[in-house]
């Protein structure tokens, strides 16, 4: 046998083993009664907007396509929406101070006037995740009226 196919063999035979070793789902079931639609009144079309943009990454309950299945593409995905809970979590926004919830919704304006969330490479292969431009005029009108009555509040 010839060097080049051991090195394809091997390859085969790792790229089969890594496929055993799932990364933990990030999934709970539950809305918690910390989800951002259980701590403000959040109007049903931003909810779906939320939902179809952010809340795969930025909540406790991922919607898995099949792709996630199949390592190494399954560790990629487990790391981007650990860091995405890390950065903002819908599930626990009422665990937050109101200060840095004030915070997290500028974040929030800020991604969306930059146009860095949804991530690019998710809003290719999720086409419902692509914000329209009246999703973005509904989301940054949504976060300054949210931000206006955390304010008042305090």
């Amino acid at each position: 046998m010839s060097l080049g196919r051991k090195i394809v063999l091997a390859l085969l035979f790792v790229f089969i083993g890594i496929q055993f070793i799932q990364p933990a789902r990030n999934k709970s079931g539950q809305v918690l009664p910390t989800d951002i639609t259980k701590m403000y009144n959040l109007p049903e079309n931003v909810q779906v907007v939320l939902k179809n943009a952010c809340y795969d990454c930025h909540s406790n309950n991922t919607n898995y396509q099949w792709y996630a299945t199949i390592q190494p593409v399954g560790w990629w995905l487990a790391s981007h929406i650990k860091k995405g809970k890390a950065d903002l979590n819908f599930n626990e926004f009422g665990n937050y101070s109101k200060r840095k919830q004030q915070s997290k919704l500028k974040a929030i304006a800020n991604s969306v006037k930059d146009k860095t969330m949804p991530l690019p490479a998710y809003a290719l292969i999720h086409k419902n995740a692509k914000l329209s431009k009246e999703d973005k005029i509904l989301l940054l009108n949504w976060v300054e009226n949210l931000k206006d009555s955390l304010s008042q509040e305090n």
